[in-house]
């Protein structure tokens, strides 16, 4: 589709549109991070962003960054990590395990409902890059975990996918670019997996952004460490004049009839509208 650009920056203009900055107010924090402008993916034949792998596409100006989290949804961490960003008025884009999405689907809806773009990252986590994972295998939990997700959102996610691990085996990207899915690396790491500490994840983000100057960020909203990091590393980008740029795309990911069905006899009944479990099961003795 774009073989015969030929300048870079026009590559990525035919593949993003962007929107220009809103200025809006933030209620209850006048200096909120907020999202400095939009843009619209056209993930027609399977782009790919983030430079740690795909290095095509360098739509970032100097000092913008992408707030982008893996793994969830999940109880608590996750809850936190929105309370966090929308103290900020700012988005995120969140790349959904499938299993997560039909265990808590309620918390995906807020994900969603709250202005954020859901992306997928397979069905169970799976490293594509594994024997076992190749052909039918790995397809299929490609799959899963977009029609998990659909099933549990009520809708269809963004065409946005990472993969597990960040591995990417040919086989897979070229299967993934014959969906249409944007593939998204990053930029730079926070390791927030391996720290316990949120000052150690905040540090971490930080000083890798003084070095690169902007970047897509990679965290997890799974981790405990990243949820209680994030009302002070957002307070942190802010005060070093970060800016936020949002990532939508322009159509829905497209499913595969098969894949539903099968995650509709999987994960069946009253799922999709289940109501919170606080609200439906409630300790009345006992701890």
């Amino acid at each position: 589709m774009f073989i015969r650009s030929v300048v870079l920056g026009a590559i990525a203009a035919s593949v993003l549109q962007i929107a220009p900055a809103i200025a809006e107010s933030c209620p209850g924090n006048p200096d909120a991070l907020g999202v400095s402008r939009t843009v619209e993916i056209d993930t027609t034949d399977g782009p790919g962003f983030g430079f740690a792998q795909y290095k095509l596409y360098d739509f970032l100006q100097p000092g913008e960054v992408v707030l982008t989290f893996d793994d969830g949804p999940w109880p608590k961490n996750t809850p936190a990590v929105l309370e966090a960003l929308k103290a900020h008025c700012t988005k995120a884009t969140f790349f959904t395990i499938g299993k997560h999405a039909v265990w808590h689907p309620q918390i995906l809806k807020q994900i969603a409902a709250e202005g954020h773009t859901v992306g997928t990252h397979t069905f169970s986590h799976a490293n594509l890059s594994k024997r076992k994972m190749k052909g039918a295998a790995g397809r299929a939990e490609v799959e899963k975990g977009l029609s998990a997700v659909k099933f549990a959102l009520g809708a269809p996610p963004a065409p946005f996918f990472r993969f597990p691990f960040l591995q990417d085996p040919k086989e897979m990207v070229a299967y993934i670019g014959s969906r249409n899915h944007a593939m998204f690396s990053m930029d730079l790491d926070s390791f927030d997996f391996k720290y316990r500490s949120p000052k150690r994840v905040i540090r971490s983000v930080m000083s890798k952004l003084k070095k690169k100057g902007k970047g897509i960020i990679l965290m997890h909203d799974f981790q405990r460490s990243t949820a209680k990091a994030m009302p002070e590393l957002l307070k942190a980008l802010k005060d070093k004049g970060y800016r936020v740029v949002h990532l939508t795309a322009k159509e829905p990911a497209v499913s595969i009839a098969e894949y539903d069905a099968e995650i509709e006899k999987e994960f069946g009944g009253p799922t999709a509208n289940a109501k919170p479990l606080s609200s439906v099961v409630r300790t009345i003795t006992g701890k």
